[in-house]
């Protein structure tokens, strides 16, 4: 049976990801922060045996590390980081920046899917797919940047999408590929109500594009039908 490991797993793309992988009966290493109070979580679980909880906090690099090390002898076919912040609020725009706020956007967004390749690099290698997928967005693209705002998050997902074009490189001797995602405009909590699309349609969307993906693609940003974003 293959396994994906899906980080912010609690909701919105996360949790469609792991209805979706589930339903076509894979297994589900399903990790957010407090999966006991994460009731849609829950009954997904409960209709799936195949999802597994595990508590992550992908900001906690200790708790990400024990976690792998629980998971030491389990074989992960794709990793995929889901979890992210936004970070920026109306209050703390140019002129009055929480940097404290800034560094706490950079490492969940950056830093952690980082971290999360790192740790589970092994469970990976043993794997079939060998697959690290990574939830970025177009507002990561400092060509497509005609609108300005939002420091915080922008900067996040631009850091993401330069490290992960990299660690692509870097593993490639490995066999180890990367997947850079453009989601699309969806209607979660993140995105709001007046975003385009929904969650399935994102989600099935870049699991076709993940489903034919090749070494030879490795280190694309792609929108989640697989059109390439600018960087």
């Amino acid at each position: 049976m293959a396994i994906v490991l899906i980080t912010g797993a609690n909701r919105g793309l996360g949790l469609e990801f792991c209805r979706q992988y589930a339903g076509e009966g894979w297994a589900v290493i399903a990790c957010c922060r407090k999966p006991e109070q994460s009731l849609e979580l829950i009954r997904l679980a409960r209709q799936y045996p195949a999802i597994q909880l595990e508590a992550l906090d992908v900001a906690d690099f200790d708790q990400v590390d024990a976690v792998s090390r629980k998971l030491s002898n389990t074989v992960i076919d794709i990793l995929i980081n889901n979890a992210g912040v936004y970070g920026d609020t109306q209050a703390n725009g140019f002129g009055r920046l929480d940097y404290e706020a800034w560094i706490n956007t950079l490492r969940v967004n950056t830093l952690a899917p980082v971290k999360m390749a790192e740790a589970f690099l092994q469970q990976l290698k043993a794997g079939d797919k060998k697959l690290i997928v990574n939830v970025s967005s177009l507002m990561g693209s400092i060509a497509d940047n005609d609108s300005g705002g939002s420091l915080l998050y922008r900067s996040s997902k631009a850091a993401l999408n330069a490290a992960m074009k990299s660690l692509a490189i870097d593993l490639e001797h490995q066999s180890v590929g990367v997947l850079i995602f453009h989601p699309g405009w969806v209607k979660t909590d993140m995105g709001g109500p007046n975003a385009l699309i929904n969650v399935d349609a994102s989600i099935s969307g870049m699991r076709r594009v993940i489903d034919n993906f090749s070494l030879d693609q490795s280190g694309r940003f792609v929108k989640y039908d697989g059109t390439p974003m600018p960087w």
